[in-house]
């Protein structure tokens, strides 16, 4: 193992190229880097223990990272601890402390932090339900750049949600979200689209969100575009239905074999 001497060897917009790497070889360095007492190298490595990326994984060694990193200041390990204390990853689920935790990183400007904090508000989870808390914490991380904020600030602007609906200013952020890489605001832009008839663009959008999205994404996406039943997006519709097979359960490929057996154009409407 390679042992660095002293901080300055690694900085911390180093970091994140380490990952572009050898696993292995990124673990090494990123765990030297955190010996030193660099809190970026402390909370990437506690990010890599979560994951098992080049390293053996161990959700409760990573939040002793984070704690670490934390006694710092570092504003993602606090936002990292609270996903740990949110979720239960390596300690046991406190939403009260994950949400404080949240805040620290909120308060000194992470985007992640207000998103994060922001999710709790709107469901009420570990602090009281408060969607104009939640709405105030999505703008703000939107408008430092956050993709799935600027997504879910649509959401509240087109569903008028504790503000007066506005649709414009909602498709406005969905756009930002899809051009941002937000699998989700990407669904949420092609649905504008497809509303607009922008078939091209539409279709571009949704296969974007297809690359991009996880599995429990993808489920409801494909069952939202096969009881739209638009013969426009017939294909795209039946890739979702193929991707969730491809990743999925038996559930899912059940899905993929009565769509299958059904009449040669399944989507097609009876109209």
């Amino acid at each position: 193992m390679r042992v660095l001497s002293r901080r300055e060897e690694v900085s911390p917009d180093q970091l994140p190229n380490l990952l572009a790497g050898d696993p292995r070889e990124a673990a090494r360095t990123i765990l030297a880097a955190a010996e030193t007492g660099l809190a970026d190298a402390q909370v990437m490595l506690g990010q890599i223990l979560l994951e098992g990326r080049g390293i053996q994984r161990d959700p409760a060694l990573a939040v002793r990272w984070f704690r670490i990193a934390r006694a710092q200041g570092n504003p993602m390990a606090h936002n990292m601890l609270g996903r740990c204390l949110e979720h239960g990853w390596g300690c046991n689920p406190d939403l009260s402390t994950a949400a404080r935790e949240y805040l620290k990183a909120a308060e000194q400007g992470l985007d992640w932090g207000m998103y994060n904090l922001a999710n709790l508000f709107a469901t009420g989870r570990g602090v009281a339900q408060d969607q104009t808390q939640a709405l105030q914490l999505y703008r703000q991380a939107a408008e430092l750049g956050h993709a799935k904020s600027m997504n879910l600030l649509g959401r509240y602007l087109e569903e008028g949600l504790v503000v007066p609906a506005d649709p414009d200013a909602a498709w406005n952020w969905y756009r930002r979200s899809a051009e941002a890489g937000d699998f989700r605001g990407q669904f949420s832009y092609a649905a504008v689209l497809i509303s607009q008839q922008r078939w091209d663009e539409a279709r571009h959008w949704l296969i974007q969100a297809l690359a991009l999205g996880h599995l429990k994404f993808l489920r409801k996406a494909r069952d939202e575009l096969l009881a739209a039943r638009i013969e426009l997006i017939t294909d795209i519709a039946v890739a979702y239905v193929t991707r969730c097979a491809d990743i999925g359960d038996q559930g899912d490929r059940l899905v993929a074999r009565q769509l299958a057996t059904t009449r040669p154009d399944p989507l097609e409407s009876d109209a």
